[in-house]
């Protein structure tokens, strides 16, 4: 009976651990399965994606073989016109020549007229026809260049915004500064001028005492150490000492606040245009330009608006605004140094930004603002465009009555040079010269002519801060009388 009993229960064992490997066996089998199944919709998905990646792909390259193809035929077809102008031009060179020739047939043949007259009267007919001829020759280039593609277009305009005049420099070399009363200028001056004189030799600043009252002058070509005497003589007079060494621990004082106002304005400029990674020597001397003016426009004012104006016009033309801004922000930092180095400001500036570490394009563009060097970027003609904008737009700078008078009387001059001029009024302070000819005597072409070299003389003859816009009028009327 116990035999029987464990018979059993191994029987009972071996049907479970068999019940037990068929089970894990179908799991694995269930589990396999599952994994070809999700393997096959991985790859589905794959393959999708790559059906969908190709098609993409496909259609970029039809587009783009469709744009390359409409590139070619704009192409041909611009070399088509072209080929047509400078047929119509031969034809019109050809047509000029045959005039002049058969004009030269008619004087010779004409009795009563001199060999001197007859050429005289040659020569004035065929500068007449080449300047119409120049005329429709211009009129026609300029009009093929607005139909070029953006490319040629940013060159043309950044090409045509060089043309814009540079401005000059008029500097402010005296302070005023005023006193609470007349009592106090006897104390700055000192027992036998001990004190003025300690003042002038601690300051480098001369001291100007005249019979006005209670005022005195601070007279000096350095607008730092100017600035620094005028603070150094308002904390002495504040304070009531007035002795030498009071005035030499005063002027270290008021250096040292100086100097921090000046790299606190070359930061406040840097965080206005947002341009960083300066110099911390060129960060100072910007900030000095503060206490500096041009034509009564502040330097560093013009500086600022400058890079704002230099990168708008950088967005206009696609161009990264960074670096313009930046060169902008820069071109006239030489301003700060030409009492201590000789040369123009803009290659003192170039240099000095070169010795602190700016790259080439911006050192160019510094040393290319005022044309005295070639630009050869657009980073240097923006800057350059920037500059005169700024200082050429109405209420930025000042100019004496005298040369404003004398400027505008030779802007009429130049415009009633040319024959046929009628009237001249020069109108906006001198910024335009509207010139009005007469019908009869000047055509279309004639007084297009008239402006450009009206135009070209003016900036040929005349220095003025902008730009000057030339207008030629003619104007045509017809009356008739009704009986």
């Amino acid at each position: 009976m116990r035999i029987a009993v464990s018979a059993g229960s191994a029987a009972s064992l071996v049907a479970v651990v068999l019940l037990a490997a068929l089970a894990a066996a179908w799991l694995a089998a269930r589990r396999f399965r599952s994994a070809q199944r999700r393997a096959a919709a991985e790859a589905e998905r794959a393959r999708r994606q790559g059906e969908r990646q190709a098609d993409r792909l496909r259609a970029e390259l039809d587009r783009r073989e469709e744009w390359l193809t409409g590139e070619l035929d704009r192409l041909r077809s611009r070399e088509g016109e072209l080929a047509e102008r400078t047929a119509e031009v031969t034809r019109a060179r050809g047509e000029a020549e045959d005039l002049v020739r058969r004009r030269a047939a008619e004087l010779e043949r004409t009795a009563g007229l001199s060999a001197e007259q007859a050429r005289a009267e040659l020569v004035r007919a065929a500068e007449s026809q080449a300047r119409r001829e120049a005329a429709v020759t211009v009129r026609e280039i300029e009009r093929a260049a607005r139909e070029e593609g953006e490319q040629r277009a940013r060159g043309i305009v950044a090409g045509a915004i060089q043309r814009l005049a540079a401005e000059q420099t008029a500097e402010t070399a005296v302070s005023v500064f005023r006193l609470p009363n007349e009592e106090m200028k006897g104390r700055v001056i000192g027992r036998e001028g001990r004190n003025i004189r300690s003042f002038e030799a601690v300051t480098g600043v001369n001291l100007i005492i005249d019979e006005t009252p209670a005022v005195v002058q601070l007279s000096c070509f350095d607008p730092v150490r100017r600035e620094t005497a005028r603070l150094t003589l308002e904390q002495l007079v504040e304070d009531g000492r007035i002795h030498p060494l009071r005035i030499e621990h005063v002027h270290e004082r008021s250096r040292a606040e100086v100097e921090r106002r000046c790299v606190r304005a070359g930061e406040d400029a840097l965080l206005a245009v947002r341009v960083g990674g300066v110099h911390p020597e060129l960060v100072r001397t910007l900030g000095t330009l503060r206490y500096r003016a041009s034509y009564g426009q502040n330097v560093l004012g013009h500086l600022v608006e400058s890079a704002h104006l230099a990168g708008m016009m950088a967005a206009e033309l696609g161009v990264d605004p960074e670096p313009v801004r930046r060169a902008a922000l820069l071109h006239d930092i030489g301003k700060a140094l030409t009492h201590e180095v000789e040369g123009s400001h803009a290659a003192i500036g170039a240099d000095f930004a070169r010795r602190h570490g700016e790259s080439a394009d911006i050192v160019h563009a510094i040393a290319a603002h005022h044309g005295e060097v070639e630009p050869q970027t657009v980073e240097a003609v923006l800057t350059q465009a920037a500059d005169a904008c700024s200082g050429g737009r109405p209420g930025a700078r000042k100019e004496s009555l005298e040369a404003y008078v004398r400027r505008l009387e030779r802007l009429e001059e130049i415009a009633r040079s040319h024959d046929g001029v009628a009237n001249v009024y020069a109108m906006q302070a001198g910024r335009e010269v509207r010139v009005m000819v007469r019908p009869e005597q000047v055509d279309d072409l004639g007084a297009q002519v008239i402006a450009r070299e009206v135009a070209k003389q003016v900036a040929e003859e005349l220095t003025y801060p902008g730009q000057i816009r030339v207008t030629v009028v003619r104007e045509s009327r017809v009356t008739e009388v009704a009986r």
